[in-house]
């Protein structure tokens, strides 16, 4: 009879805690509480500035919430995390990060305790627009330590995988987010009476108001369509950003600026019955708006980067401009769309599913635990290195040796 694998304790650091609430990380920890709180003692840490203290709970699916007095988002999500990662060494056996910002941190962690660290790097943030140059290079920065002193390093897409390759030589894990909790729902009356847009074919789009989501050039491109309805979801009090845009085109009749929609039954409804489901994302890898759009069958119309290629395996329809997009939603038939949908549906069952991921994650979670103390994280190296000297020479490699001798003795 195998022995049963013991239970660890594992914080869950770097989001704004649970109940989740439109955020990817968010809903991420929504899902390995719900899948993994029988295999292993759980505590998330939760930011109070987004919980009202009458809202606060002690526990959530049995996993123990520990709640700071800090944003955890923006410049106080240094603090947040660092904080978090110190209240969690007195008693977490592995400490689960999402994000970078604590990865300063991380060296001390590992060379003066015993913990284990599992970090997931949220795309290349330090290349997003809305950080300035020095938040930008601290943030490559905390990149590269996170990197470098974790256990184990996670990617959510595979063209975040190359980058961590070529930029740290580091052989990272693809787990990617799930989507299926998204469920199409039909439109009732109620809704009929509550957005008229219901009543022709539209497309929709959700995310948060800023640079990196391409909302300036998505707005454009439709509001030069005016016949075609166009509905997007979103933070748009949150900056300037957002409040200029709705200012200018709040103007036309076709576009449908709508506040954030919390209840997931609601946002479901709007998204399942578009025609079209359009993303514009152009920093980070696995995005869940996306993920959750393609598990609804949902045709997509993406923003031309690998990150959402990857995501797609490149089976959506692409855009790079205002032109390309609108020639898309021109030109293409509706048939071509539906075939488009099935094909995102059939690849977000296969890839994901939110029981499947926690499966990866308990996976690692048993991993890094099992790891020798001090053992290193396995890095890429050419395959020839491992080839012993005779076998080199016997075929006709001895000068590659030589290189590897040169390069060795300059580490």
């Amino acid at each position: 009879m195998p022995t049963p694998t013991p239970r660890k304790k594992v914080a869950i650091i770097g989001t704004v805690g649970l109940p989740a609430c439109y955020g990817g990380f968010e809903t991420l920890t929504a899902y390995l509480v719900k899948h993994l709180h029988h295999e292993h003692e759980l505590t998330v840490y939760c930011s109070g500035k987004k919980y009202p203290k009458a809202e606060r709970r002690s526990h959530y699916e049995s996993a123990r919430l520990v709640y700071l007095p800090l944003q955890a988002n923006g410049a106080q999500s240094i603090v947040y995390d660092c904080l978090s990662i110190l209240h969690a060494l007195f008693f977490a056996d592995v400490l689960l990060i999402l994000g970078v910002p604590g990865g300063i941190l991380l060296p001390f962690v590992r060379w003066f305790t015993t913990k284990k660290i599992i970090i997931s790097i949220d795309g290349i943030e330090w290349r997003r627009d809305k950080w300035n140059r020095y938040a930008k290079w601290f943030l490559r920065w905390s990149e590269q330590l996170a990197v470098r002193f974790s256990h184990a390093d996670i990617s959510d897409n595979d063209a975040i995988q190359n980058y961590t390759a070529r930029a740290y030589s580091t052989r990272s894990r693809v787990i990617e987010y799930g989507g299926d909790h998204a469920q199409p729902q039909p439109i009732t009356e109620a809704y009929r009476q509550q957005y008229s847009f219901l009543a022709q074919p539209y497309a929709f789009k959700v995310c948060r108001i800023e640079p990196e989501n391409n909302v300036h050039l998505v707005l454009g491109a439709f509001a030069e369509l005016p016949s075609y309805p166009f509905v997007l979801v979103g933070n748009w009090h949150n900056s300037a950003y957002g409040r200029q845009l709705r200012q200018q085109y709040s103007i036309y009749p076709n576009l449908h600026l709508l506040d954030p929609i919390y209840d997931q039954t609601q946002l479901d409804m709007l998204r399942s019955n578009c025609c079209v489901y359009v993303h514009g994302h152009s920093a980070g890898g696995t995005n869940p708006s996306l993920v959750e759009a393609m598990s609804l069958g949902l045709p997509v119309l993406a923003f031309d980067v690998s990150f959402n290629k990857a995501t797609t395996e490149h089976q959506a329809l692409y855009f790079a401009d205002k032109a390309a997009l609108k020639r898309h939603i021109n030109t293409t038939s509706i048939s071509t769309w539906k075939g488009r949908g099935l094909q995102m549906r059939a690849i977000a069952e296969r890839r994901y599913n939110w029981a499947v991921i926690a499966r990866k994650y308990n996976f690692l979670i048993q991993q890094v635990s099992a790891a020798v103390p001090g053992h290193a994280k396995a890095g890429l190296r050419p395959q020839l290195s491992y080839l012993p000297n005779t076998e080199l020479v016997k075929h006709q490699l001895g000068q590659y040796n030589a290189l590897r001798m040169f390069y060795e003795e300059e580490q």
